[in-house]
This record gives C-alpha cells, structure tokens and sequence, in this order.
C-alpha cells in the first residue's frame, strides 16, 4: 500500500512556504506522494483573509480533492482525528499537528505508516527541510515579471551592493505591546551592516512603503535608498517576493514573507549576508510569534 501526505497550507506566503518545505522533506523521506491542501486552511482566516499564494513557484504537487481535505464537515472531522491522533505515539499518528512553534526533531525522523497521513504544522524552521535543499530550490524557482516596472527595479537591485531591508506591519503601534518590529532593531542593523559592507544600497519593502520610508530615513544619515513602492500599490506581493530574491543581502524584521526571500537568495549566490532580529513577541498582544528555538539559522547575524 502506497503512502500519501496531505498537506493544510495556511497564513500568506512565507507561512505557505514552511508548510510546504517541511511537508516536502517529510514526504521525500517516506517516498510518499505529497498532496496540498490549498483550501480549509484559509476558510476561517476573517482577520487577514489569505488564500492560497503557492501558485507562482514550480512545485511538484497536486491540490487535493474535497474527500482528501476531509469534506464534507471537515472542521469536525479534523478535530476528531486530532484528538484520536494525540492519543498515539507519534510514529502511529495519522494526524500530525506540531505542539508549540519551537523545533521538533521528531517529526524529522518520522516513519510514517502506509496510507494517508495529515500533516498540519508551519515547520518554522530550516531544520526540518535542510537535507532536500537542491529539491526545493528546484520546486520554488518563479518567473520573472513581464512589466517594465519591475524590470528596470531588478536592473538597479542587480547593478549595486543591494540590500532588501523588509518592514512588516502588524498594527499601528510603536508601545511595548505591539507586534512591528521596534525601531531600535533597525537603528542598529543599518550602522552594523554598513561596516560589513560600506557601498551597500538599500532597497526597502514593505506593506507600507510610506510608513516604512518615514520611519527608516532618519537611520540612513543623507544615505540614498530605495522604497520599492510599486507592487504594495498595486497588491503584487509575488513580485514584490521576486525582487527580494533577486537582492545580495538582507535585513529582514519579524516576517516569514521576509525569511524565506533571504534564505533563498543566499542559497542561490554565494557571501550573502543576513541580519535578523531575535526579538520574542508578547503572545497575549501579538497575531505572530518571533525569535523562538530554531527559526533562525545559525549562520545569520541575529540582533
């Protein structure tokens, strides 16, 4: 009997990424057909209304059918095999749902049985997918965007020391309970990484390019940089993902979208520099989490 993972994708990209990337390595491992559900983990998203982002990459999967995303009346459905699930060794499990966001090694060294098996967890972390890392530089190359716009912004990014310096919006706030990454991790990143490399040319992106430019252009002291506004316009974060990929180096803040550009980028060239914030986000006034055990590969410079 042949084996099969599906896998529940949900959040916007990066968190698709996650998804996908530790469902591929775990599928890989058991030579099992990996299946995408690209559906119910977005049905009950209200606050940010993501749909499925994966279509723009190359991967080798097929979308499930509405019977392999446990339809009809697939939110019962799933909590019952949750819970029969979490009664069982893990090896025995038929669902696998990660507990808490830190690494779990078990879940790499999983052997799983014939038949179908549910995999519903972010992976946050390149250990769970390190070992197939040439699969998925494969599965996740993306065309290039046709429009000039673009073009001649990947021509500049290409022709400099360019850094994706990438801001995400969680909420309005500044305070101690809010979830954007504090200004005095940017305030120190700059200065940091311009004694690693004096010439570099910042490219900033963001969800709020105007806020974003506001808040960062008293760190850049005169320094000419880039707000790359076009695509936050116009709603074409794919493109957007795309630039960032194209850069040399990268600050990024308390963003998947943001991780996943960078650790792509440095796997397709070579001395690429990273910098990170270890910031832990309060979880009583935060809608992500940040900084936790094995997020962040070793090798990046973490603030």
């Amino acid at each position: 009997m042949s084996r099969k993972v599906v896998v529940r994708l949900k959040g916007g990209l990066g968190n698709q990424l996650f998804c996908y990337a530790a469902a591929r390595r775990l599928a890989w491992a058991n030579e099992a057909e990996l299946v995408l559900d690209a559906v119910t983990g977005f049905k009950y998203d209200h606050l940010y209304r993501r749909t499925y982002a994966l279509g723009c990459f190359s991967i080798p999967a097929r979308l499930a059918t509405p019977a392999e995303q446990m339809e009809p009346l697939g939110r019962v459905r799933r909590l019952i095999a949750r819970k029969l699930s979490e009664r069982k060794p893990l090896e025995h499990r038929r669902y696998i749902q990660q507990v808490g966001v830190d690494f779990d090694p078990g879940i790499v060294a999983l052997r799983l049985q014939d038949g179908t098996t549910y995999f519903d967890a972010f992976g946050q972390s390149e250990r769970y997918f390190a070992d197939i890392r040439q699969q998925l530089l494969q599965d996740l190359v993306m065309s290039a965007p046709q429009d000039r716009t673009n073009l001649a912004m990947a021509v500049q990014i290409e022709s400099t020391d360019s850094v994706a310096l990438h801001v995400r919006w969680f909420d309005t706030g500044d305070g101690a309970h809010s979830s954007n990454m504090s200004l005095a991790y940017f305030a120190a990143a700059v200065p940091q990484f311009l004694t690693k490399i004096p010439g570099a040319h910042f490219f900033v992106f963001s969800d709020r390019p105007s806020d974003a430019a506001a808040l960062l252009s008293p760190l850049m002291g005169g320094r000419p940089f880039t707000v790359v506004a076009h695509n936050a316009d116009t709603g074409n974060s794919e493109a957007d993902f795309w630039l960032m990929r194209q850069c040399r180096h990268f600050i990024i803040g308390n963003s998947t979208f943001a991780w996943w550009a960078a650790w792509l980028g440095e796997q397709e060239r070579q001395g690429t520099e990273v910098f990170a914030p270890a910031r832990n986000v309060d979880p009583e006034h935060s809608v992500t989490a940040w900084g936790f055990p094995g997020l962040l590969p070793d090798r990046w410079t973490v603030l």
